[in-house]
């Protein structure tokens, strides 16, 4: 995989996809976790989902640049 690509003439880092599909995974994993009430045993629940969105993004990465 590259290191960046061209889109209309703009270099962008591959990450950067990366990045913004890890968001949405979180979203969408952050609604479930929401939904059946893990936060509430959680002591710490902004802290819980930043913890999630960085393993999400660090496995997107390490599954990019093996």
């Amino acid at each position: 995989m590259p290191r960046e690509f061209a889109l209309f003439g703009i270099l962008i880092p591959t990450l950067l996809p990366l990045f913004l599909l890890g968001i949405a995974l979180q979203t969408l994993l952050d609604r479930v976790l929401g939904w059946l009430g893990v936060y509430r045993m959680v002591w710490h629940p902004s802290l819980a989902r930043l913890c999630i969105f960085i393993a999400i993004f660090g496995a997107l990465a390490l599954s990019l640049y093996k």
